[in-house]
């Protein structure tokens, strides 16, 4: 299961109202090393000048891996951590996740990085089971 939903939030998607921040809330809870590993990339991002950032640090175990491709393939929970950080996510292989700033969802680096070419030049041995 990607999120533990907590019953109060259960009855407001039952009822059609959902809380953004409820929501992202439990994203938080539910999945800690996808929130980190997304706050950490936003908190480089904001401290540079750079068009994005990104992590390459494979996660410590499978878990943690699981984490980050659930936060990540869902279109849910990746568009409630885009408009909580403010940012677009990017996502490579089992762990490159980038954050760029919206100005920049447009540039060459942007496209390069969600690139066909992009994604098979981030291949390499030790990420091919992942």
């Amino acid at each position: 299961m990607s999120l533990t939903v907590p019953p109060s939030l259960l009855r407001a998607a039952e009822s059609g109202a959902v809380d953004d921040d409820a929501f992202v809330a439990c994203v938080r809870d539910s999945l800690p090393y996808a929130w980190q590993t997304v706050s950490r990339v936003v908190a480089d991002l904001e401290a540079s000048d750079a068009e994005f950032a990104d992590n390459v640090v494979p996660p410590p175990s499978e878990s943690e891996r699981g984490q980050l491709l659930r936060a990540l393939a869902s279109d849910a929970i990746r568009s409630g951590l885009e408009r909580h950080f403010g940012v677009k996510l990017a996502f490579q292989n089992c762990h490159r996740v980038a954050a760029f700033r919206l100005s920049a969802v447009d540039s060459d680096t942007y496209r390069r990085f969600v690139s066909t070419r992009g994604q098979l030049l981030n291949q390499s041995p030790e990420l091919r089971d992942c």
